[in-house]
């Protein structure tokens, strides 16, 4: 698979996948199926173990991504942000060709085809080899949906916001309340905490920067999505 080195943030449905160089980790991103839908893979650069968050679709793309040298990354875990199906049409397959742990909210594991091997909660932590994300649970596009961070020490924070986050606005919600329990969350857990040069990457499309869009929140708020 051709992987493009200069990463900006978007990449393109069936194209490359295009992979950002950090200290302790690279992340590629991927897009995959019909939804174009958004996988990144995650490389402790020191252990080459990997993590990948959103077996969304492609499993044989997901497979190509990873290698088939002897030398490539060992996927110990798959995260589903939450339980839409778009999100993890490729989770049993992927998982299964790997011998990969599972892991998702308690609230949005039930509807998974796989159930998770472990369960991760709003304030708990995953590894990726050496490294380290912390799991931010965003109430409201579905009960259980997650955004996972990563702290780099020798960078910005880097985000990763499922279907919570979007450059323009939170994520689809189907009632009122699930509206302001959603952007309750996402302005006191996410913007309330983090800087402005955290890069965050959705479930879909391009990613920006917490700066970008932080002035928008009062819009985003009155608008009702």
């Amino acid at each position: 698979m051709d992987v493009l080195e200069d990463y900006t943030g978007h990449v393109d449905p069936g194209g490359p996948a295009a992979r950002r160089v950090l200290d302790a980790l690279t992340i590629t991103k991927i897009s995959v199926g019909p939804m174009d839908n958004n996988a990144y893979l995650l490389v402790c650069r020191t252990t080459n173990e990997a993590l990948l968050i959103d077996a969304a679709n492609d499993p044989e793309r997901i497979g190509d991504l990873l290698g088939f040298e002897p030398q490539r990354p060992r996927l110990r875990t798959i995260v589903t942000t939450h339980q839409h199906a778009d999100h993890w049409q490729a989770l049993g397959a992927v998982a299964g060709a790997h011998g990969s742990n599972t892991a998702a909210h308690p609230l949005d594991a039930p509807v998974l085809p796989v159930p998770p091997d472990f369960l991760v909660e709003h304030g708990d932590t995953v590894d990726v080899g050496e490294a380290q994300l912390s799991i931010i649970h965003l109430r409201g596009h579905t009960p259980g949906s997650i955004a996972l961070l990563y702290r780099d020490p020798a960078g910005h924070p880097h985000l990763f916001t499922g279907d919570s986050l979007f450059p323009g606005g939170v994520g689809k919600t189907t009632s009122a309340d699930n509206f302001a329990s959603l952007i309750n969350d996402v302005e006191d857990r996410i913007f309330g905490t983090l800087p402005d040069d955290t890069w965050f990457y959705p479930g879909h499309g391009d990613d920006s920067t917490l700066g970008k869009e932080r002035s928008n929140l009062a819009e985003w708020r009155t608008r009702g999505w």
